[in-house]
């Protein structure tokens, strides 16, 4: 009993620090979950989430929600919502910055808010999961009507549908340079198996393709472009041994390799992200997010990679306590954030913004 409460202590005076862009309870919603960030080309950065109106639940009165920053996360505007469709479910937020565009692509998922995962798995609902795409041109002042792209990326025969959450790519090099990318996952209705894979879009986002699908027992991937243009995807794992599996693919997502584990990502079978960055003077790594435990939802960790993902050389723990689901990105001035799921008791008692810094000596 006195080492829970030394931890509790130690946990909730890490809390006080708290950098809170979404605490339960605020602008009328009871819960804030699935975090995505991004940067815009002209600097904005823009903290995605899931304002969940009653109660912590993944159904339900759900609505798309964003915060804005002008001054690279220092300060930030008040939330707005960006999709509320009366008491339906508005989810998983995967947005991508579109750097030949300047514009922002959202995509994200919708049910019933009255059908459960389970009841979409076993088709008893009244619908199903559908697929929607979202854009902003003004740095994420104003967003597009939501619109419908499930014909485009969702064949019949699956069920359970989910984009990102976190961020999805654009490709910057090679015969698919300009070409996005998203992470999703989906339930196969027979085999009831999960599966990772990607859609893309070589048009910014007007029309959408599916893209190649990874082994099974995966779900929740994030996506990275490699030094030679390769693709890596990244994702939970749903079975055992607790670890990240990993796929590659040499023609920007159309096709992926064999899916072996990544001893070095622990999970605990929870959203993770990863993206491409370069250290000042410092040549391209991989910086990898996620609750580094095979137990429970703590210790939200960042960890480095100058090969690639073969190996990680580098860590540092953000926060040794309840934490979940996170998102990278690069601010204006060149640093490092991430914005977290995290909280003393739980790990969804709020969202939380941190610059990473990480010591290279």
């Amino acid at each position: 009993m006195i080492v829970v409460l030394a931890l509790f202590a130690t946990h909730a005076a890490l809390a006080q620090s708290f950098n809170y862009l979404y605490k339960n309870g605020e602008d009328g919603y009871k819960c804030y979950r699935i975090p995505a960030m991004v940067t815009t080309v002209k600097g904005a950065v823009l903290a995605f989430a899931e304002a969940r109106k009653n109660n912590c639940g993944d159904a339900g009165d759900i609505d798309l929600v964003l915060r804005r920053s002008e001054d690279g996360g220092k300060t930030w505007g008040p939330m707005t919502v960006i999709w509320n469709d009366s008491t339906n479910t508005c989810g998983n937020p995967t947005p991508i910055v579109d750097e030949q565009t300047g514009a922002v692509v959202l995509l994200s998922t919708w049910n019933l808010g009255e059908d459960h995962e389970k009841a979409i798995k076993d088709r008893t609902g009244k619908n199903t999961r559908r697929v929607f795409v979202l854009s902003s041109t003004d740095d994420g002042r104003t967003w597009s009507t939501p619109r419908e792209i499930t014909s485009e990326v969702k064949p019949d025969n699956w069920t359970w549908y989910a984009t990102g959450p976190g961020r999805g790519i654009q490709v910057s090099k090679g015969k698919h340079k300009g070409r996005l990318i998203v992470p999703c996952n989906h339930v196969e209705a027979v085999t009831r198996n999960n599966y990772s894979h990607v859609i893309y879009s070589d048009d910014h986002g007007n029309s959408w393709r599916l893209g190649g699908i990874a082994q099974d027992s995966t779900n929740e991937a994030t996506v990275a472009q490699l030094s030679n243009g390769h693709l890596l995807l990244n994702m939970r794992n749903t079975g055992k041994p607790r670890y990240r599996q990993i796929a590659i693919s040499k023609n920007a997502g159309k096709k992926w390799s064999a899916a072996p584990a990544d001893t070095a990502l622990v999970e605990p079978v929870c959203e993770g992200n990863l993206i491409q960055y370069k250290f000042p003077g410092k040549k391209e790594c991989l910086i990898f997010s996620n609750p580094a435990s095979t137990t429970a939802r703590v210790g939200m960790t960042v960890k480095v990679s100058y090969d690639d993902g073969r190996t990680w050389v580098l860590r540092k723990t953000l926060y040794e306590g309840p934490s979940a689901y996170s998102c990278l990105t690069v601010l204006p001035d060149g640093k490092l954030a991430c914005l977290y799921e995290a909280g003393v008791q739980r790990p969804y008692e709020g969202i939380v913004m941190e610059e990473v810094a990480i010591d290279l000596k």
